[in-house]
Order: C-alpha cells, then sequence, then structure tokens
C-alpha cells in the first residue's frame, strides 16, 4: 500500500471542558499544528514513554551481571519447581 493510498479509517471522538479545548488550541497554533495532529502526535508519544515503562527492564552493571548470570546457570528442579511446571502444563499448555 502506497503513501497516497493509505487513509486513516479510525476514529476517536472527545468530550472536554471548553478551557481544556481553548489550551490545545492555542499549543496547536504555538506549534503551526491542527488541533487533531497536535493531540495525536501528544498522545503518541505519552503512549510510547508508557508502554516503554511497562514493558523495558533497565538493570545497572551489577543487576545485569547477576540476571545474565543466573541465566547461564542450569536450573536444577526441585520438588516445588516440578510441581509448579507441572500445573501450568494441566492448566494452561493442555486447554
Amino acid at each position: 500500500m502506497s503513501a497516497a493510498t493509505d487513509t486513516k479509517q479510525e476514529r476517536i471522538n472527545l468530550r472536554l471542558e471548553h478551557r481544556a479545548k481553548q489550551m490545545l488550541e492555542r499549543a496547536a497554533r504555538f506549534e503551526g499544528k491542527t488541533v487533531s495532529s497536535f493531540i495525536l502526535t501528544s498522545a503518541l508519544a505519552h503512549a510510547e514513554k508508557t508502554i516503554d515503562a511497562h514493558e523495558v527492564m533497565r538493570l545497572n552493571r551489577q543487576d545485569s551481571e547477576a540476571f545474565f548470570n543466573a541465566l547461564a546457570k542450569p536450573v536444577r528442579l526441585n520438588k516445588r519447581l516440578a510441581a509448579a511446571f507441572k500445573e501450568h502444563e494441566q492448566r494452561v499448555t493442555s486447554r
């Protein structure tokens, strides 16, 4: 699909107070954007930060080394871990 045929098809409606609308319009004018464009770029930037905060793990050097060292060690199954795997198999995998 080319950029010429790629059309916007989704819509979000928003109700807000008059003062909030005035503020958005003013901010959009400062950036030379339409209100829709201003809201979309602002919301997408915030959405990216929110997703990043929930999906990305940042570790300092010491924690990073401990994490990768733990991954490198072979897993030793004790009774509780074996039981947890068995329960997982029954509850989740067998569906």
